[in-house]
This record gives C-alpha cells, sequence and structure tokens, in this order.
C-alpha cells in the first residue's frame, strides 16, 4: 500500500485540515499580504483512501481475473470526519464512509463481508495506529445492488500535532518588503519542513486488501 499518494479529495472544513491545505479557512497556514504568514494551524488529520484501496473485486472462481468470472465488485465513497482537538490530550478523529456494493449473480439473498482498514499516519510514512473492521453488504433476492455505511475512530498525541514555539514563530514573523528573507518562504527551509511534516497527520481508510487485489487494482 503506497500510503502518500491519496485518491480521495482531502476533506476541507472547519473540522479537519492539513498545514498546508489549498482551502484557505481557519486551520490553514496562508500568506498574509505576500509578506509574512498567518497560521492557525488545526492539530486534526487530513483525511483520505490510499491509491488502489477504494475498490475491491471478488472473483468466483480464484485465480481467473476475466470480467466474466466477476462476482461482486464495492467501492469506497463519501468519506466524512469529525474531529475534536479542544479537550484531552488526544485529539479524537471519527471517520464515516459509504460502500457501494454490486453483484452479477442476483439469485437468492446474500450477505458479503468486506474487511477495511484505518490508518493513522505521522509524516507522511510513520505508520502509528491501524485498526481493521468489517462492514457487511446485504443483497436482496433478485437485487444486484446494496450499500453499506462504515465507520472508525482514530487517536492522535496532542503533543505530537502541535508546532514547537521557536518553529512557529519561524514560520508566523512578520517580515518587512525589502528586508534579506521577505521573500523568502520559511516552509523552504529544512527544519521548518520537517517540523511540520513531523507535526501532521493523515486518517486513510481504504479496503483491506491482500497481494492479489491490490496488484489487479494497481493493472487493471
Amino acid at each position: 500500500m503506497n500510503a502518500r499518494r491519496l485518491t480521495a479529495t482531502v476533506l476541507c472544513s472547519a473540522a479537519v485540515m492539513t498545514a498546508l491545505g489549498g482551502c484557505k479557512t481557519k486551520g490553514d497556514i496562508v500568506v498574509d499580504e505576500g509578506v509574512g504568514i498567518t497560521a492557525v494551524r488545526s492539530k486534526c488529520p487530513a483525511v483520505g483512501i490510499p491509491d488502489y484501496t477504494g475498490d475491491v473485486t471478488l472473483f468466483r472462481v480464484p485465480g481467473d481475473k476475466t470480467a466474466a468470472n466477476i462476482d461482486v465488485v464495492a467501492a469506497m465513497t463519501d468519506v466524512r470526519t469529525q474531529c475534536n482537538e479542544d479537550s484531552g490530550d488526544k485529539v479524537t478523529a471519527q471517520v464515516a464512509f459509504q460502500v457501494l456494493g454490486r453483484r452479477n449473480d442476483t439469485s437468492g439473498a446474500r450477505q458479503v463481508t468486506l474487511p477495511y482498514f484505518v490508518t493513522v499516519l505521522q509524516g507522511g510514512t510513520a505508520v502509528v495506529s491501524k485498526r481493521v473492521g468489517t462492514v457487511t453488504l446485504n443483497f436482496a433476492d433478485g437485487k444486484d445492488r446494496a450499500q453499506v455505511a462504515g465507520t472508525g475512530t482514530a487517536f492522535i498525541d496532542r503533543a505530537a500535532a502541535t508546532l514547537p514555539d521557536n518553529i512557529r514563530e519561524r514560520i508566523t514573523r512578520k517580515r518587512k518588503a525589502g528586508e534579506a528573507d521577505a521573500a523568502v518562504d520559511p516552509l523552504s527551509d529544512p527544519q521548518v519542513k520537517t517540523a511540520v511534516a513531523r507535526a501532521s497527520f493523515e486518517l486513510l481508510v481504504g479496503f483491506q486488501l491482500d497481494e492479489s487485489q491490490l496488484a489487479y487494482n494497481a493493472t487493471r
């Protein structure tokens, strides 16, 4: 799983924002009149689905990955999050999503259970936690489609998601036009960039796939 490449649009709201997000709302780091940066940085994680884990295909006969052998396909969608960063030592982020399923053989009622993961990454690479759950699609007799909701919860250490005071000062310090560093982006400083990455978290959700399922998604 290449966890750094997100296929889902990163959510941007008052509840969840990244340090370098593109939405200019509370929680962003944005350029202030071209000189200096104003930062009111949220500790909530960015949320998304890693590449190749947002859908799953099940086959009737193992090893035969032709279209005629497809049994059930399912896709994860409508990923939403709520985040509480205002109490306790932990930031609590809850993610909710929908799973849409379709089957080829519509005879009889059927249940299909699919595993999914909820992972927290720090700095884009370090896995802080991973939880695996399941959702069950209930296909009614004669119906080819089913839908089910899934949820997950993640906890992030507040201190780890907080920028050190000296780094925050370097980012937000107002610079006057004409100063030597007025046109220098503080986020280009390796020390600042490393500190921001270390304090940045991602909440990733997707189907828990085996190697053959990942390979199928990556190559089709």
